[in-house]
């Protein structure tokens, strides 16, 4: 039996990526749900790689492995003499350009390189506490995510649709969208979740349902077109999502079929919520219109596992991520504060709530 002055601490979270004795540890991701398997990153090369092949994904996640991709190259590229920073910082920048379109990972290698000249236990110190500045920030965004969900729907369960993959794996743990969906479901106001599938590599199907298995939180996989379809036979009361990017007037870039939620979204008066942190913001950018949309290999498109289902020498369109209209977000949900986009559909006016 517990003593009156004790207390009850959470369980520290599985983290998603960390720092093993001079290697990188992350989960990948291509293995799930079927195995759950570590990779040991020893090179920036390896680092590279299991980013452009998503082994490693989301926005927050993949700017963390950035920052620790920094230390790796100053532990690797250190000697009696010191750092050699050209050597580092040529690293620095295949990192930061591995995927262009999420400003996490860029802004995750610049704060790394402002450690450099301390050399790379600095640098390991300030990746390291940049991913428990992650757990942190993830913890309140989510408590503030569910707060504004239980606020417009306050009469009942939620039916919540989520696109992509916004867990703990997508971050260092907890999770952004899907981390205030489980907060939900803690509270005892999640009646189910539908995932959309997330064509064409199958986050939502792959990843989103394993956590919410996990979680034991009840869900139904959808295909990405059946989505519309949902909200107009009322089983939506709230769309939540992640961001890549967003810019200074609320546009947000996000996993490809974002948009299309949005627009269905707003058709049906539903709100449309995005839960990033604030370093997934990118206030030199004024709009959504110069945000870069990565283009990925077309074989993702014309097949899926090695089975290939177009024709030989289909021409593909695969944009990783498309940008909605800030007008189209009922509101942006980050660890200090609540943004409702001027114009945003379900808002009166515009406003923003901090803490």
């Amino acid at each position: 039996m517990k003593g009156e002055d004790e207390t009850v601490v959470s369980p520290r979270p599985r983290l998603s990526l960390s720092w093993d004795d001079g290697h990188i540890l992350a989960v990948d991701q291509r293995a799930l749900p079927h195995e759950y398997r570590l990779l040991r990153i020893e090179t920036v090369e390896q680092l590279t790689d299991a980013i452009t092949s998503l082994a490693v994904r989301g926005a927050p996640a993949i700017g963390l492995a950035g920052a620790l991709g920094v230390a790796l190259s100053a532990c690797r590229n250190s000697s009696g003499s010191g750092v050699d920073e050209a050597a580092v910082r040529a690293d620095a920048a295949r990192l930061s350009a591995a995927r262009p379109t999420a400003v996490n990972l860029a802004w995750a290698v610049r704060r790394a390189l402002t450690r450099l000249a301390g050399g790379p236990e600095a640098v390991l110190a300030e990746a390291m506490a940049m991913v428990e500045e992650d757990v942190t920030v993830n913890r309140a965004a989510v408590v503030r995510a569910a707060d504004l969900v239980q606020s417009l729907v306050p009469d009942r369960p939620v039916r919540v649709l989520t696109h992509c993959n916004t867990g703990r794996l997508a971050t260092a743990a907890v999770g952004t969208a899907l981390g205030a969906i489980i907060e939900l479901r803690e509270r005892g106001r999640i009646a189910e979740v539908l995932v959309d599938e997330t064509r064409p590599l199958l986050q939502g199907a792959r990843l989103t349902a394993w956590e919410l298995g996990e979680a034991g939180v009840p869900y139904r996989l959808c295909v990405d077109s059946a989505a519309a379809a949902a909200m107009a036979r009322g089983m939506v009361d709230c769309v939540l999502a992640g961001a890549d990017r967003i810019a200074a007037n609320g546009d947000v870039a996000n996993k490809i079929g974002t948009y299309g939620l949005a627009v269905a979204a707003a058709r049906h008066g539903i709100p449309f919520v995005i839960v990033a942190p604030e370093s997934s913001w990118d206030r030199e950018l004024a709009d959504g219109s110069g945000i870069v949309v990565e283009e990925r290999d077309p074989g993702e498109v014309t097949g899926f596992a090695g089975v290939e289902a177009a024709p030989a020498g289909a021409a593909v369109f695969n944009p990783a991520f498309d940008v909605t209209p800030a007008e189209l977000v009922t509101a942006i949900v980050s660890e200090v504060r609540v943004f409702r986009p001027h114009g945003s559909h379900g808002t009166s006016r515009p406003r923003e709530v901090s803490a």
